[in-house]
């Protein structure tokens, strides 16, 4: 434990953000994965909704540093791809 009063308000300012930034990566990490299970379900319509949300959701994690926006355009692009690949899939099958 700190005994330097500065060091002690900079551990709490710590506990805190390292609080925000948790839930903020975990927001964005919920968004992907419910976009992956609606298109696993087939629901297209929704998955597009889904997929502006993620990007926006992306983005903002990019703008305030939770992930490097290289990671977030990288991330964007292969969703897209799997969206694409995964239409084309269902509409040879039906």
């Amino acid at each position: 434990m700190p005994n330097i009063q500065s060091a002690k308000k900079r551990l709490r300012q710590d506990a805190v953000r390292n609080e925000r930034n948790r839930a903020a990566r975990s927001f964005v990490r919920n968004r992907v994965k419910n976009l992956i299970k609606t298109l696993q379900a087939g629901n297209f319509e929704e998955a597009d909704i889904q997929f502006k949300a993620v990007c926006s959701a992306l983005d903002k994690a990019a703008a305030h540093n939770l992930c490097h926006r290289n990671t977030a355009a990288r991330k964007k692009s292969r969703l897209s791809k799997l969206i694409v690949k995964t239409k084309e899939d269902k509409s040879q099958v039906g």
